[in-house]
């Protein structure tokens, strides 16, 4: 669940999502070699520069969704971008993957500021990543795979998707302050407002549907490129940078009770296992598109994930994954290798030092590309349709909790629901009694099969 948003490949099912967990053997060393990235270089210095450019506006929508500092996000990403590349050469994961913050997680990070504070967020994420580092060390995805089931993390994916479209709703029709008026809301300079926002919306979706599979970079910088020229000849409300200091720490928590360490410590194992499913999913649709066919190891991911987001603890940064949207780019951009991704960190990180220019960004065309990225998480509910009625029904069940109630505690309640629901559909079944039919259940997740409803 991407990063950025996530556009969806074929439907994954649940066999699929397993397999890319298994230990799968690296292939041979010239593939992750220094020669191997040479031989490849601009190719993937092109397609590096290409994914940059579009990681940027994403990455911005997502940072203010969360409502962490522009500044720090993008640092985030290049920290990620670094790390990728350097795995690479260690225990390579998949080899054209885009690391950067996923869309997915950032109402979840929005929650953590709202609940620990932002001076607490640096540990949230440590613990986070100490914990994906457990899930790394003892390779416990397919475990959780079985214990929250890939179309429950869909539903929740798509009521996130819900929150971000209606937060960036207010950005297609936000005036500068000079032009707010205290007479009408919708006065002529807010009408006009709001139907450049869709005619910008209609256009970033016409050429994405043209372009998705060969040029998908193109409706990103024609919608930027187009907003800055336009806000040259009207009066728009622009996207505004804190400039921040980013500077190292160690990220010491500071919490007055047992209760909240506790309400900490579930958090951070949500951040971890969303987050980890979403590397699952990511990788084994990336596996699919590589150019060179090679097979992804998604613990070999895990590593680099959780130590870019130890690391970024330590500056006040956020998680990361390597996002499907951004990989998609990058494969079809010409990546060969995770060179490119070196090259996308660079150019992140000439705006985190030259953040400035980020506020040339009118902050309707960013509301497109927002926008369009939670109504793509929305429609990943469809994909839930190859596993039956009862996983579209209780992922629809999923998003709608999540919107309403949370999404801490609609996970939560999702995953009690299908906890109920498997124990009464097995004792009906069955007529064993409740015991045997827990033990029997535990016996086969220890194992690594599945469970639930036909």
């Amino acid at each position: 669940m991407s990063s950025d948003h996530r556009e969806p490949p074929a439907p994954l099912h649940d066999q699929d999502l397993t397999d890319t967990t298994k230990e799968v053997a690296s292939p041979p060393g010239p593939v992750a070699s220094a020669a191997f990235q040479a031989k490849y270089i601009a190719r993937d210095i092109q397609a590096g520069i290409i994914t940059g450019a579009m990681a940027i506006p994403l990455t911005v929508g997502i940072a203010l969704m969360s409502e962490y500092p522009i500044k720090v996000a993008l640092a985030t990403v290049a920290f990620a971008c670094f790390i990728g590349w350097i795995n690479a050469f260690i225990r390579p994961g998949n080899y054209i993957g885009a690391p950067g913050v996923a869309a997915g997680l950032a109402p979840v990070l929005a929650m953590g500021v709202h609940s620990f504070g932002m001076e607490n967020m640096a540990f949230v994420i440590f613990l986070t990543a100490f914990m994906q580092g457990l899930i790394w060390k003892f390779n416990w995805q397919k475990y959780i795979l079985l214990a929250v089931p890939s179309y429950l993390v869909e539903g929740l994916l798509a009521g996130v998707g819900l929150k971000i479209a209606l937060k960036f709703l207010t950005f297609t029709y936000e005036l500068p302050i000079d032009q707010e008026s205290a007479d009408a809301f919708w006065n002529g300079a807010r009408i006009q407002m709001a139907l450049i926002s869709l005619a910008g919306f209609a256009t970033f979706v016409y050429l994405f549907s043209k372009f998705k599979d060969t040029k998908p970079a193109i409706p990103y910088f024609l919608l930027i490129g187009a907003s800055i020229v336009l806000a040259h000849f009207m009066p728009m409300s622009m996207l505004h940078v804190d400039d921040v200091q980013l500077r190292l720490d160690f990220p010491i928590p500071q919490f007055d009770s047992a209760l909240t360490w506790m309400y900490v410590i579930g958090f951070a194992a949500m951040l971890a296992v969303i987050d980890v499913i979403e590397q699952v999913m990511s990788n084994a649709a990336i596996e699919k598109i590589d150019p060179l066919k090679r097979k992804c190891n998604t613990n070999n991911s895990l590593l680099a994930i959780w130590i870019a987001n130890m690391g970024s603890s330590f500056f006040g940064g956020m998680t990361n994954l390597d996002g499907l949207a951004k990989s998609t780019t990058n494969k079809l951009a010409g990546a060969m290798t995770k060179f490119s991704v070196l090259i996308i960190g660079i150019v992140v990180t000439f705006f985190v030092m030259n953040s400035q220019y980020l506020e040339f960004l009118p902050k309707f065309s960013l509301a497109a590309i927002m926008i369009f990225s939670g109504w793509k998480m929305i429609m990943g509910l469809w994909h839930v349709a190859s596993h039956g009625q009862y996983a579209m029904i209780l992922a629809t069940l999923c998003g709608l909790l999540v919107y309403k109630v949370g999404i801490f505690e609609g996970l939560l309640i999702a995953m009690a629901v299908h906890g109920v629901i498997n124990y009464v559909v097995l004792n009906q079944a069955s007529n064993i009694p409740g015991k045997t039919i827990i033990k029997k259940y535990l016996q086969k997740f220890s194992s690594g099969g599945g469970g639930g409803p036909d």
